[in-house]
């Protein structure tokens, strides 16, 4: 009955949410401004807005980290001119291979990608580099082979740091050692690297941290918070959980406050999204490290049109964003935004 109220109390407050590592209509598209407008390429390359078109085919909309890529891919190529098109295949891979084939078809002039299934979209891949088309892969890489043969720049998240941040400040927290538990998300690349980064920032203090319990949460909040409820029932001697998500640790915190153990029972996070600081300003979650969505997007954005401007000499092939502990004071401040 109690897992039953918990569910009903938080579902409206994460319905927005998935793995923040989720799309409400299949595909969504939007055109630029002006066709007159022009858009300044760095290091003096010009080139007429309206020659341009950018698509970005992402995982899901149904998730406020991609949809705040979306809107921030948007508003850039509306201020300049661009057309734009987003693409939304809701998780579903076919979808996206399909589209992917669309945007190969279609004459874009760059493409960014998050990968459904980072394996799985390699003829999708080939494709659009046949057709000529940049591919900036961005937030979720796509397997090291194809990034080396397909993708001009991936830009993402420093994910391990991430973890290293969230498990530094739980050593800070427990400097005498903890039982602990982990809900991961083994299937993802990044939430692997979340974990090792978090186990690895457990530093010197990790042989004081015993964890009774290391789950795969889904990244979603109804599974972790089953999962959660199950972990405190048969620890009673918990003291912390590591979630590799927002939504996950929720889920975590929503068992925590039913079993009254709100306070007595820690939820450190990885994600910073809107739902995630308030928690953190609730005293629901003890630590919560950001992942970076605009940032993300305006780093792509920015070197598709240097890429485009004729600098083709963008650096690194692999660009991580870095990570950072989230305050209160940051919290109050950017509250219903990611960063």
């Amino acid at each position: 009955m109690k897992k039953l109220v918990v569910w009903s109390l938080c579902l409206c407050m994460t319905a927005s949410m998935a793995a923040g590592c989720g799309a409400a209509s299949d595909t969504q598209e939007g055109s630029g401004a002006s066709a007159d407008t022009e858009a300044a390429a760095e290091d003096g390359n010009e080139e007429a807005a309206s020659d341009l078109s950018f698509a970005f085919c992402t995982n899901t909309l149904n998730n406020t980290f991609q949809s705040s890529m979306d809107a921030t891919f948007s508003s850039l190529c509306e201020e300049a001119g661009i057309s734009y098109t987003c693409l939304d295949p809701d998780y579903d891979l076919n979808t996206q291979l399909s589209q992917l084939s669309d945007v190969a078809n279609s004459g874009y002039d760059a493409v960014f990608i998050i990968p459904v299934d980072s394996a799985g979209i390699t003829s999708g891949l080939a494709e659009i580099q046949a057709a000529g088309i940049p591919i900036f892969n961005v937030d979720t890489a796509v397997i090291d082979e194809d990034i080396e043969s397909f993708v001009t720049q991936f830009v993402g998240t420093n994910a391990y740091m991430a973890g290293q941040l969230v498990g530094a400040q739980m050593a800070e927290d427990y400097p005498d050692g903890a039982d602990i538990a982990v809900l991961d998300f083994p299937s993802n690349e990044s939430c692997v690297d979340r974990v090792n980064g978090f186990m690895d920032g457990l530093g010197e203090n990790a042989d004081k941290f015993n964890i009774v319990a290391q789950q795969d949460g889904e990244a979603a909040l109804d599974t972790s918070l089953s999962l959660a409820e199950d972990i405190i029932i048969a620890n009673p001697d918990l003291e912390a959980f590591f979630c590799i998500n927002d939504p996950s640790a929720l889920g975590a915190a929503a068992a925590v406050k039913a079993a009254n153990k709100t306070g007595s029972i820690g939820v450190y996070s990885i994600d910073a999204s809107p739902d995630g600081k308030q928690a953190l300003l609730d005293g629901e979650f003890s630590a919560v490290a950001a992942q970076v969505p605009i940032q993300i997007a305006e780093y792509a954005y920015d070197a598709a049109v240097k890429y485009l401007g004729g600098d083709t000499e963008l650096g690194d092939k692999k660009v991580y964003l870095d990570s950072f502990l989230v305050t209160k004071d940051i919290a109050e401040e950017t509250l219903t935004d990611w960063q």
